[in-house]
């Protein structure tokens, strides 16, 4: 069933919403607290849920709702909204604007709606199943990649990796830098490279640990934008994925990641 005219005004909304509380605290005061996790959270990460939220139960109060700060509210239907307000709190609070607004509808635990807002910057990428991906209203695509060797690699950080993983990652990147230490991979980001590969920025990004609130809003925008998003298996990445994340610009290269992502170092 297509996506709603009604619910993509709706994610455009909450979007507006967030941004309209996260601005004011950007390089301002912004109450930094540390989670039991050990992930910072800030009164803009708290204020802009909940301003999602209250839109959510005026509008579809029967929806469940997924939020990063405030947890899970079951639904009645068969759709989820699935919420991160601040995705790259690290980044918001050294005052960096590569953070990101994430916005999810899921309908039988598949994304379906994704948007991913840059509110300091007003940058904007939403992706519709069945639609183009678009950047502030117009049409984007991710760029062709002739080689593995010589793709760009983007990673929010591998000191977030699970310690098993950390290898595997090291040898794509070994693969796609060719051993050469200045063509290294490009570090930060969050969410906000997801966004840059599905503008034809970035070639490949590769995640490990992250969360439901975390990448269900990444496919409809990565693939609305020509390219894929898996997990580090190939397979499609769903309500109950385990956290593991590919995101390729080129689906030719695919294979070529995989294989890479599945080796270690020294075999390259």
């Amino acid at each position: 069933m297509p996506v709603r005219p009604a619910d993509i005004d709706l994610a455009h909304r909450l979007a507006d919403a967030a941004g309209a509380v996260i601005r004011p605290y950007f390089r301002k005061p912004h109450g930094l607290e540390t989670k039991a996790d050990h992930s910072p959270v800030t009164l803009a990460d708290k204020e802009a849920e909940a301003a999602m939220r209250r839109l959510l139960d005026a509008e579809c109060a029967g929806d469940g709702v997924h939020g990063e700060e405030y947890g899970i509210k079951p639904g009645v239907t068969n759709r989820q909204w699935v919420l991160d307000p601040i995705d790259g709190t690290r980044s918001f609070t050294a005052g960096r604007a590569i953070f990101g607004t994430l916005i999810a509808l899921l309908e039988d635990g598949w994304p379906v709606l994704g948007i991913i807002d840059q509110p300091v910057q007003r940058e904007r990428w939403v992706g519709v199943a069945g639609r183009p991906t678009t950047f502030n209203g117009v049409p984007v695509r991710t760029r062709a990649c002739p080689a593995l060797e010589g793709a760009v690699v983007a990673t929010t950080s591998p000191h977030l990796f699970a310690e098993g993983d950390v290898p595997h990652y090291m040898a794509l990147v070994a693969a796609a830098s060719g051993g050469h230490v200045r063509q290294g991979p490009v570090y930060g980001g969050d969410c906000y490279n997801y966004g840059l590969l599905a503008s034809g920025h970035l070639d490949i990004v590769c995640e490990s640990g992250l969360q439901l609130y975390d990448f269900a809003a990444l496919a409809p925008i990565v693939e609305g934008a020509g390219g894929r998003l898996c997990d580090w298996n190939g397979d499609p990445l769903t309500a109950s994925s385990e956290g593991h994340v590919l995101a390729i610009g080129d689906p030719a290269r695919a294979e070529e990641v995989l294989e890479a992502l599945r080796a270690t170092p020294h075999e390259h």
